[in-house]
């Protein structure tokens, strides 16, 4: 879980870099993947602040009904916030 959580980060934070179309649509796959994963794990404890978080996280970045912002600079806090999710989620777990 802890190298998923941050496989998730590190793809979020290039995600500040010019990159072509194509990641972007691949980002918005591996971080739902990531953000179901993550929230699968919660819903075997209990609903957490975590868990909605997540949940948040999933309607965000979804592939199927994406949401567009069209603006890198709106992207960018988003990505960063991501990322810190995937980090403080992967480093929390005991793995």
């Amino acid at each position: 879980m802890k190298l998923f959580c941050t496989l998730c980060a590190t793809a979020l934070l290039l995600a500040l870099f010019p990159l072509p179309i194509e990641y972007y649509t691949f980002l918005r796959i591996f971080t739902s993947i990531g953000a179901v994963v993550v929230l699968v794990n919660e819903m075997k404890r209990d609903v957490t602040l975590t868990g909605i978080l997540f949940i948040v996280v999933l309607i965000v970045f979804n592939p199927i009904i994406p949401i567009y912002l069209y603006k890198k600079y709106l992207w960018m806090p988003l990505d960063i916030l991501t990322a810190a999710l995937f980090l403080i989620q992967g480093f929390k777990e005991k793995d």
